[in-house]
């Protein structure tokens, strides 16, 4: 059986050794407060589907038509009636043939300005993973709302009207990646070549996106990408790719639980990587203490921040304590991330991400994506957990899978017989990082060089406390590091994991933050 290697929802850290088992990124703080759910969507009006083409074989051929519906509802007390347009977009290849069905919802206020209305472009990350969390958990129009009191019972998930959509704010294009959700390749034989790469995914992104602004008449509609964890490092490259290769500009780039940078992220090989995940074990440390409160919060983590930056990085970076200076040393980082001494010891100081998981001895099993999130271990008397499940990726993460084809058959009015891929293993597994000729793709160059060449192109930023996975001092390290363009970039965090928008007071201060970002 093939081991998942994902993280960041969900991706795969191209290292040499094996440090995480890894999941789906929620993030749920330990007591979260859910408000009641709204009215289910109302039934839509659909109009006569368009015909998609005849020339496909294979599951590209039992994908549907294209699906046209209309609706009204009333988002935080907007009401806005819009179209939802579900099917796919074909990409060719330089022949003309036919390469893949890509699979997209666009969500399009009726009556407004194509010239001044935004567009933004959604994608999640894996690589493998569809972008079906950022629809029904974020941004789209309706949510997936998990039990009060009960935030891993995925079972009992109910679709619901979502009060925090971003709908009144822009125009909406939820893309799956090729692989992903119902998004096919015509040949499977030649999709890893064509498809499961860095630079290959950033090119068919780039061209989806110009086809559907060409088709729909908004090539001049301010356009914005929104990526979330995997879909960071994405972003930053389809941006690239629709300026060289498809000569569009993006206004501004919304990143959340972002890689922004794979050795970042590599802790079992870089010292800088441990220093900026210590923020984030400390972080669930204070909110499992009941100690970071909302007025505090900040300052609490800034400190953090220092920490692992100043004496904790300096530590690490000079001849390795011994005896007494060792024990100081461990016991202090022990205080600062909540970790048994003893683990911290083993590790020499540098715990990896999922050294959270020590705290099974008490029966509970934590992820890895929010250190405060935990299930009852089913196997507490092992050494380890490599035989337990993450409490997200083979739990009630799952259900935003079946939720989806759900929305899509009954408010979309788009239905197929195919499963829904939430997220692929065979994507992740053939994923190829490289890029320029190099054994690793690397973002950060690709982003000084977008904000210097685009002088008004702003970057959104979130992170959620507590997401050991992409922790939000690794996005500030690199923000900060920035020498062009720096005062265009704005950091957010907030309570939660990975998927910080899984708490609803999160996600209702994340669209808030959204707003003003995209405020003319």
């Amino acid at each position: 059986m093939i081991k998942p290697s994902l993280l960041c929802k969900h991706i795969r850290r191209p290292q040499k050794r094996a440090t995480l088992a890894l999941a789906t990124a929620l993030c749920l703080s330990a007591a979260p407060v859910y408000a009641a759910p709204a009215a289910p969507p109302a039934a839509p009006h659909a109009d006569a589907p368009k015909t998609a083409p005849k020339e496909f074989t294979g599951a590209a051929a039992l994908l549907p038509d294209d699906a046209i519906t209309h609706h009204t509802d009333t988002f935080a007390g907007h009401k806005i009636s819009y179209t939802a347009h579900t099917g796919t977009l074909v990409l060719r290849d330089d022949a003309g043939k036919p390469t893949a069905r890509i699979f997209y919802v666009a969500y399009t206020q009726d009556g407004a300005d194509p010239a001044k209305r935004p567009v933004s472009f959604f994608f999640n990350g894996g690589p493998g993973g569809a972008t079906a969390y950022l629809h029904l958990g974020a941004a789209g129009p309706t949510a997936l709302t998990f039990p009060a009191g009960n935030p891993t019972d995925g079972a009992n998930a109910r679709l619901a009207i979502n009060p925090d959509s971003w709908l009144p704010d822009t125009d909406m294009v939820f893309i799956d990646a090729p692989g992903t959700g119902w998004s096919t390749p015509t040949d499977p034989k030649t999709a890893d070549k064509t498809f499961y790469g860095v630079k290959q995914d950033a090119k068919a992104f780039a061209k989806t996106i110009q086809l559907w602004a060409n088709t729909n008449g908004r090539l001049t509609s301010p356009r914005y990408l929104v990526g979330e964890s995997y879909g960071g490092i994405r972003s930053i490259e389809v941006a690239e790719a629709l300026a060289q290769q498809q000569n569009l500009m993006v206004n501004g780039i919304i990143m959340i639980s972002p890689a922004l940078d794979m050795g970042l992220l590599d802790t079992s090989n870089s010292i800088l990587a441990s220093a900026l995940t210590l923020p984030s074990f400390e972080a669930a440390k204070l909110a499992m203490q009941h100690k970071l409160a909302p007025e505090t919060a900040a300052h609490q983590l800034d400190e953090a921040y220092h920490y692992a930056l100043g004496p904790y990085l300096s530590t690490l970076a000079n001849t390795p304590p011994t005896g007494d200076a060792a024990r100081d040393f461990y016991e202090d980082v022990a205080k600062h991330t909540g970790l048994p001494e003893e683990v911290i010891t083993k590790e020499r100081g540098q715990p990896q991400p999922m050294a959270h998981d020590v705290r099974s001895r008490d029966g509970r099993l934590y992820t890895l994506y929010d250190a405060t999130v935990s299930i009852a271990d089913p196997f507490p008397e092992g050494v380890d957990n490599g035989d337990s499940p993450d409490p997200t990726l083979s739990g009630f993460g799952r259900a935003y899978g079946s939720a989806f084809e759900q929305y899509a058959s009954k408010t979309l009015n788009y239905r197929t017989d195919l499963s829904y891929e939430l997220l692929s293993m065979k994507v992740n597994a053939a994923w190829d990082f490289r890029g320029d000729g190099e054994p690793m793709a690397h973002q950060i160059p690709v982003l000084r060089r977008l904000l210097a060449l685009n002088p008004t192109l702003r970057i959104f930023i979130a992170n959620g406390y507590y997401d050991l996975a992409c922790p939000f001092a690794s996005a500030r390290w690199v923000a900060e590091h920035i020498p062009v363009g720096r005062n265009r970039i704005g950091l957010h965090t907030y309570p939660g994991g990975h998927m910080l928008y899984t708490r609803p007071d999160s996600r209702a201060a994340l669209a808030r933050d959204v707003k003003a970002f995209l405020a003319p």
